[in-house]
């Protein structure tokens, strides 16, 4: 029986998710194939990377990840920031951040724990939510590298919208020659509130706040 490539995320509104690559767009045209670019409709916040699993565990998932968020409020999160790990200057992964409410924290550590009762390994890295916007790759010249940390450190993006938390998602992840394909396999409600007012986000610091990554795969 072949293997799933999981993880668990929020998902991002098509309307964010464009925003985002309309942002990125300046870098983009400069950077080209030094860097590559996560495709907007894979855009998403994870909050656990599972690996590969069996098929035959999905209902359990399913049933375990739905019992531990039912009781968490939908929420609000706002996203804008532009930032990179592990910083500017040593840049692997880029990503653009968000401005999450205690609710993300709550949510993560019910996700996590529902994980780990089903035999999952934990998390050993804190939780730095962000979305991937691409991956700069390890092969570039000395002067490639210096005109990616040129450009990294003029850009900022401010913030482009707030998305609903209204559920968590479980994604299988097929690695196709024109890269991964997403699909998802369930969802799990969070208790309906009404909208809250949106947080405002803090100004943006680029570099390599979130202080930890845990951006594994995708």
């Amino acid at each position: 029986m072949s293997l799933l490539r999981a993880f668990t995320a929020i998902e991002i509104p098509r309307a964010i998710q464009l925003a985002i690559w309309q942002a990125t767009s300046p870098l983009r045209n400069e950077l080209g194939s030094r860097i590559r670019w996560t495709p907007p409709e894979n855009i998403h916040l994870t909050l656990k990377f599972l690996g590969d699993i069996s098929p035959a565990s999905v209902d359990d998932l399913a049933r375990a990840l739905r019992a531990a968020v039912e009781t968490i409020p939908a929420f609000d999160i706002q996203v804008g920031g532009f930032g990179s790990f592990p910083n500017f200057k040593r840049a692997s992964i880029l990503w653009v951040g968000t401005q999450p409410p205690t609710e993300v924290d709550a949510l993560y550590r019910e996700v996590e724990s529902a994980c780990a009762r089903l035999g999952f390994a934990p998390e050993s890295r804190g939780f730095s939510p962000h979305l991937t916007i691409a991956r700069v790759k390890a092969d570039g010249s000395a002067a490639d590298r210096n005109k990616i940390l040129r450009l990294l450190e003029s850009t900022t993006i401010d913030v482009l919208g707030a998305v609903r938390v209204d559920s968590a998602h479980l994604f299988k992840s097929d690695l196709k020659p024109s890269g991964a394909v997403y699909t998802k396999l369930f969802s799990a409600p969070l208790r309906d509130v009404m909208l809250s007012e949106p947080k405002s986000l803090p100004p943006p610091n680029g570099g390599s706040s979130p202080s930890a990554q845990n951006d594994t795969t995708l």
